[in-house]
């Protein structure tokens, strides 16, 4: 360890270690970018998942990457990629119609919830709410064709392992993946309705903005749908210049934000999840959005390519 890095950890008092870390055992190393990380999260009261990669330079930085976190809607994305999947290969069309009704309703985000039940899109309609305004319904409706078994399988092939869709927005059409052993944490809950990791989420990224998932122009569309989405109160909200292709999600205890970043520095796929915080508002001020914020300019500029040479690579 760097002499100096060793001198901060030293005069760090241990309740502020503890309030910055909680029981994350994360200890500064030689790195620069891990000190700022540090010291952006000093005083918040929650736990904090990161993985992020410069897709020009291969620069990453982790903390905690390979461990399951709750995706809430951020499993939107993954969704997204096998309903694309699924109508390359010929089994759904993009105008096949899927109507409103009871059996699709779910509360929270979205347009939808406003439409009387015999409403009409079309698939590929669905797609964009899902993730331009993150409805919910939409997201039920898309599910109804594809199924989350079908999402896993998707996702399996494509060789992610730990991401799962788990389950309908308000309850039902639970996946098998929903009664494996890992789906019961330690407190007695469950994922939710999906579950990821921040290092698979970039994984998922990397192949979409190389034209690897689906097709070139399937891997474009996506990553042009996510530019698009309209939700934007955590990461890169006060960054000027930089283009957010992001998907965000929300629970009563949990900020995430997973997307691509690109701009002067270059192109940084992120996954940020803030979870189990003390203070649950839902406001623009929420501590999460603040954490996803800070977080998002400091892995900017530190993975950025003209700001260092050197790759930062994750913690094993």
């Amino acid at each position: 360890m760097h002499p100096v890095v060793r001198q901060i950890v030293v005069v760090l008092p241990a309740l502020i270690v503890c309030s910055i870390f909680g029981d994350q055992n994360l200890n500064a190393t030689e790195s620069t970018l891990d000190l700022r990380i540090a010291n952006s999260l000093k005083g918040f009261e929650g736990k904090v998942w990161i993985f992020a990669k410069n897709l020009e330079t291969g620069a990453q930085f982790g903390l905690l990457e390979n461990e399951r976190i709750r995706t809430a809607s951020t499993i939107k994305v993954p969704i997204l990629v096998a309903l694309h999947s699924m109508v390359k290969e010929g089994q759904l069309k993009w105008d096949e119609v899927v109507e409103l009704g009871a059996k699709n309703r779910a509360q929270g985000a979205g347009v939808l919830l406003e439409m009387e039940d015999g409403h009409k899109v079309t698939l590929k309609e669905a797609s964009r709410l899902m993730i331009v305004v993150s409805d919910n319904i939409a997201t039920n409706m898309i599910l109804d064709r594809v199924t989350c078994d079908g999402v896993n399988a998707q996702m399996e092939k494509m060789g992610f392992e730990k991401t799962r869709s788990l389950g309908r927005i308000g309850g039902g059409g639970k996946s098998k993946a929903y009664g494996e052993p890992w789906n019961k944490r330690i407190d007695g809950s469950t994922y939710g309705i999906g579950v990821s990791t921040p290092r698979e989420m970039v994984g998922l990224l990397e192949k979409m903005q190389k034209g690897e998932l689906v097709s070139q122009a399937d891997s474009k569309e996506m990553l042009a749908i996510l530019s698009r989405q309209q939700y934007h109160e955590g990461v890169g909200r006060t960054m000027v210049g930089v283009r957010r292709s992001i998907k965000s999600g929300a629970l009563d205890k949990l900020r995430s934000d997973v997307g691509i970043l690109s701009g002067p520095k270059g192109k940084i796929a992120f996954s940020i999840t803030v979870d189990e915080m003390s203070n649950t508002q839902w406001s623009v001020d929420n501590p999460g959005l603040l954490v996803l914020d800070k977080v998002s300019k400091i892995l900017y500029d530190g993975l950025g390519a003209k700001s260092s040479s050197q790759s930062i690579k994750p913690k094993p």
